[in-house]
């Protein structure tokens, strides 16, 4: 499976950055989002969180790399403190750009004859099943996220709830709707009205940018058939 694995490394990175190197230093996008179900003051604001979280992520890359190995240990480590502080960072990071990356279309449109709409249907039985259990999802996200993924461990869609940055991620998946469920990202403009803001952002959800992520499913799909053979 090496090819797998460096073929959805490289795809996450270019979600990021494409300055990402091999020194794991990472650079927030500048993200200018047209939509005007949030206001600039969000806009600005969730930009400077994404900032923050790329800022102390290559903080923490730097750290690890001096980290003391021969002291690490269950109890009491700063090799452990930092692995979980970096996926913790790395997640919001990332979480954060393909959010960004599919929110904002103001002529949102989702056509019958796509990859997306395809997948989608085929693995929750109707794109409307798929709507309501996303939704669902995004109302069960405690501070956290709600995300679209596809699993190659179980070679389908499936939605997951995400709370924090790192807590109920499954293994094997990549993620191709997200929606940003922490307070920050909607309480300004909708207070606690969560359900509302939930049913905002998916009428401006970008279908060629998820498209273009299940593609990018399905080409690593097939690569990983062709090493499993």
């Amino acid at each position: 499976m090496p090819n797998l694995k460096n073929k959805v490394i490289s795809e996450i990175k270019k979600s990021l950055s494409p300055s990402i190197n091999e020194a794991y230093v990472t650079q927030a996008k500048k993200y200018e989002l047209s939509t005007e179900l949030l206001s600039e003051k969000t806009k600005r604001s969730h930009q400077k969180i994404l900032e923050a979280h790329v800022e102390k992520l290559n903080a923490l890359s730097a750290a690890l790399d001096t980290a003391e190995r021969e002291l690490a240990d269950i109890n009491n480590s700063k090799l452990r403190s930092l692995k979980e502080d970096e996926i913790y960072n790395f997640n919001a990071a990332f979480l954060h750009a393909f959010y960004f990356e599919n929110i904002g279309d103001m002529n949102s449109i989702i056509n019958m004859d796509s990859i997306v709409f395809m997948r989608l249907e085929r693995d929750f039985g109707s794109f409307d099943d798929w709507q309501k259990d996303f939704i669902a999802c995004a109302l069960s996200s405690r501070n956290g996220w709600v995300a679209t993924v596809y699993n190659f461990l179980l070679g389908r869609y499936m939605n997951v709830i995400i709370d924090l940055h790192d807590k109920g991620i499954p293994i094997g998946c990549y993620p191709v709707v997200v929606i940003d469920c922490w307070e920050h990202a909607y309480f300004r403009d909708y207070l606690g009205d969560k359900k509302s803001y939930i049913y905002a952002m998916m009428k401006e959800l970008r279908w060629p940018q998820i498209e273009q992520r299940v593609k990018k499913v399905e080409t690593m799909v097939k690569s990983a058939s062709g090493v499993s053979k």
